[in-house]
């Protein structure tokens, strides 16, 4: 099972993929769309992309509650722990 740093370096590898942003400016605290101009677009792109590579469902209704990098550290977290 992945701690919550693998899963935080493997997210910002995703966020670095698909907005171009430096995979290090992905920290828990950053806010998606205010510090990481994660655009709403992007963000569908990265919840696909998080749930082929977590092997987790992230549903339509949770994406809106994962404001920042820690949130959906956290989620994927509980989702693998089921």
């Amino acid at each position: 099972m992945a701690t919550t740093e693998e899963i935080r370096s493997d997210l910002a590898e995703i966020v670095n993929e698909v907005a171009g942003i430096p995979a290090d400016d992905v920290q828990m605290d950053k806010s998606f769309v205010d510090d990481l101009d994660v655009d709403s677009l992007s963000m569908v792109e990265v919840v696909v992309a998080a749930e082929e590579k977590f092997d987790v469902k992230i549903p339509d209704d949770e994406v809106k509650n994962l404001k920042t990098v820690g949130d959906a550290v956290a989620f994927i977290e509980r989702a693998q722990n089921g």
